[in-house]
Formats: structure tokens, C-alpha cells, sequence
């Protein structure tokens, strides 16, 4: 485990108020926070979407979950509100982070119907083949997919549309698909150079897309409305003023996938 490098998904615990980083990922993470004061806000805005997302599908009678990039655990993980809706809900947790997997791990032990599998998400096959993916999920029912403030960090090299339309096709009529990604809003030049700079010493560099490129990755899904709009736009509890909005730097939505 490399403790001396920064880490995105150790950095986001600490923009969370976790406790899962190291002095590398705190030291990068106030950097980049000197620079984007709002990703604090970024952070928490993405964790109210995945919520409503789930709850959402939990309405529409999804009971099982795939989280892809699951991160380091933290209070208002997809279990906790899956399980609050409904206790016998499944989920199957995915990341290749060894500390995010090691809190999970540990903080899964006594749950049931709830798995954590180390896994490298842009690998499909091997994500869907693991005993703690197909040993908990039935795909031929619904299935809902999660991928928050993930996808950001695979590079148009290794195919990103690609890779979510092979976990489309494994999927049943039916199942949602729940997204979040990082966008160039509002960020200055100077922000985005600091921020590659920052990020680029991590294992996953950020790739931020345009509104059009996150689309694509919803390519085969009916959008539930009210589509693909700024993350806290997305079914808010409450008013959202479109100024932050925009200011965190981020598009979101929720698709269904059709019956042929």
C-alpha cells in the first residue's frame, strides 16, 4: 500500500471529513482546495445525488445494487440507504483501492446480503465473474448500477463508453444506471492546470468531459427525467440555486434501460 503518494479516492474521504487518508492525501487535497475552494462542496453534492439515485430506484422496485468505484466508506453508503427502504436490498460493492476495500471489508463484516470486491472496474468480465458480484446479484432481474464520480478517472484510452456498455449489456430490462462526472463548468485555467497537476501524481488522473462526452456514456438508456443536468440539479430535496449548481463542476443523471 502506497501511504506516500496521494490518492483521489483517499483525498475525497478527506473532503468528506473522513478519516480513511494520509498526511499525502491531506496535504494534496488542501492544495487543490486552495485553488477550488467549492470541491468540498462537490464532494457532499455527490454524495446527496447518490442517494436520491438509490432511493429513487428502490421506488421503482430495484433490490439490488452494483456500485462500481465504491471508494472509501463513510456515513450514507448505498447499503445504509438501500437497507433503510428496504432491508432485504443487495449490494455488491466494487473497488480497487486497498485501503477503500480494507475499511469496507472491515465495516461489512456483520452484514448481510452486502459484498466488497477488489476489482479494477474497466475490466468488466472480471468485475461481473467475482464470487461477490455474481455470487449476490441475479442479473436477469433489475439491476441498479452505480457509477458516482467514477468514470472521470478512466482515460478515453480505455474506452469508457465501451466499458459501460458491456456492463449495460449484462444488465436486464429495467435496470438503472445511476452517473455522476466531473465537467469544466466553471473552472478557470488556472484551476484545471493546478487540479491535472495535483491529480496527475495520483494512480487515477482525472479526465473531465463535456456535457456531450458524459451522454455518451448513457448511450442504450431511456434518461428518467429530469435527464442529464449539473449534479445538485438532479431531483433536489430542495431549491437549488443554479450559481452552485454550476460550481460544482459536475453533470448527473439516472437512465433505464429498456426492454428490446
Amino acid at each position: 500500500m502506497d501511504v506516500e503518494s496521494p490518492n483521489a479516492a483517499r483525498m475525497y474521504d478527506y473532503y468528506l471529513g473522513g478519516n480513511a487518508n494520509f498526511a499525502a492525501d491531506r496535504e494534496a487535497a488542501a492544495k487543490f482546495l486552495s485553488v477550488v475552494p467549492t470541491a468540498r462542496q462537490w464532494a457532499y453534492a455527490n454524495r446527496a445525488f447518490l442517494g436520491r439515485a438509490v432511493r429513487f430506484m428502490i421506488s421503482q422496485g430495484v433490490t439490488q445494487f452494483l456500485d462500481l468505484g465504491s471508494g472509501i466508506p463513510t456515513v450514507g453508503n448505498v447499503h445504509e440507504i438501500a437497507h433503510s427502504v428496504d432491508p432485504t436490498a443487495r449490494v455488491a460493492y466494487v473497488d480497487y483501492e486497498p485501503v477503500a476495500v480494507a475499511h469496507a471489508q472491515a465495516l461489512l463484516a456483520d452484514t448481510p446480503r452486502v459484498t466488497i470486491t477488489k476489482a479494477d472496474i474497466r475490466e468488466p468480465e472480471t468485475v461481473l465473474d467475482a464470487s461477490g458480484v455474481a455470487g449476490l446479484l441475479d442479473f436477469t432481474r433489475p439491476v441498479g448500477v452505480l457509477a458516482v464520480a467514477i468514470m472521470h478517472f478512466v482515460p478515453d484510452e480505455d474506452d469508457p463508453v465501451g466499458i459501460m456498455g458491456r456492463y449495460r449489456d449484462a444488465c436486464a430490462p429495467g435496470s438503472y444506471l445511476a452517473l455522476s462526472h466531473l465537467s469544466p463548468v466553471t473552472f478557470t485555467d488556472d484551476q484545471l492546470s493546478v487540479g491535472h497537476e495535483i491529480y496527475n501524481r495520483t494512480s487515477t488522473p482525472g479526465t473531465l468531459r463535456t456535457r456531450s462526452q458524459i451522454e455518451d456514456l448513457l448511450t442504450g438508456y431511456d434518461l428518467v427525467d429530469p435527464g442529464l443536468v449539473l449534479l445538485p440539479q438532479w431531483r433536489p430535496d430542495d431549491p437549488v440555486d443554479p450559481d452552485d449548481a454550476a460550481r460544482t463542476n459536475s453533470y448527473a443523471a439516472v437512465g433505464l434501460l429498456p426492454a428490446d
